[in-house]
């Protein structure tokens, strides 16, 4: 793998992982309910999508000639590295740290999703039914992170196959 490949994959993957963290850190530390705020989580998914159009490009112009394979394994494995960090300190901050938070959480999460339920005019049982769901996944739990992360890798792939799309360079930028 070339050299260039692996350090900005590594560099960029530790910035998302950093990102990630303190993020979620100063959502914790400033307010909980923030964690139900749908604006930040579209914020921090427009941040994502920056860094990693940032990383691919900025290879490009580091090799002058990026191919499919070369775009897309540079943005994957930084998001691999950003999100196994993310995952890591979900683990941490909530199964060792705090776990009365995810509980927490969970509860916000349910009176969110209630009260957009009944915005949209659902039936009174079908919201008691969801939320009685809602109340017995523990989404923080480390079996249900690690089930997140596989999920964002794959979507991360997907992100990256479109990333190589977009960068590749063409045959006539080799000259």
């Amino acid at each position: 793998m070339n050299e260039i490949i692996k350090k900005n994959g590594i560099t960029y993957g530790i910035i998302l992982g950093v990102f990630s963290i303190l993020t979620t850190t100063l959502i914790y530390v400033i307010d909980i309910h923030l964690f139900t705020n749908m604006w930040l989580g579209i914020i921090s998914i427009i941040v994502y999508i920056i860094i990693g159009v940032l990383v691919v490009s900025n290879t490009k112009k580091q090799l002058k000639f990026i191919t499919f394979k070369d775009a897309f394994t540079v943005y994957f494995i930084a998001a691999v590295i950003g999100s196994t960090m993310s995952t890591l300190f979900y683990m941490l901050l909530f199964n060792v740290i705090d776990p009365a938070a995810k509980e927490t959480i969970r509860e916000l999460t349910t009176k969110v999703a209630v009260e957009m339920m009944q915005k949209f005019g659902a039936p009174a049982s079908a919201i008691n039914e969801a939320a009685a769901e809602m109340e017995k996944v523990d989404n923080y739990s480390p079996f249900s992170l690690l089930k997140g992360m596989l999920s964002a890798f794959l979507i991360n792939a997907v992100f990256g196959v479109i990333l190589g799309l977009i960068f590749k360079s063409r045959p006539a930028e080799n000259l």
